[in-house]
């Protein structure tokens, strides 16, 4: 058996075709979101964020969340 390789653009228009009958177009969009590779750079935001914080501005922030009804798990 000999398998022909198409060129990738091929291949994900077909599957894109196939995802859209199958699941509907919104549903497709959705699933092809997951695979964004996004921007910026996490772990410097993060720091920029978190660095300065103490573990009391933790903790009130935890509580915050709780008496606002979010789900703390």
């Amino acid at each position: 058996m000999n398998a022909q390789i198409k060129p990738i653009s091929l291949v994900n228009e077909n599957a894109t075709k196939i995802l859209i009958q199958e699941i509907g177009i919104v549903d497709t969009i959705r699933f092809i979101n997951q695979f964004s590779a996004g921007h910026g750079n996490y772990t410097e935001e993060r720091r920029s964020m978190v660095d300065s914080m103490t573990l009391e501005d933790i903790l009130s922030g935890i509580e915050e969340m709780k008496n606002q009804g979010h789900s703390i798990r």
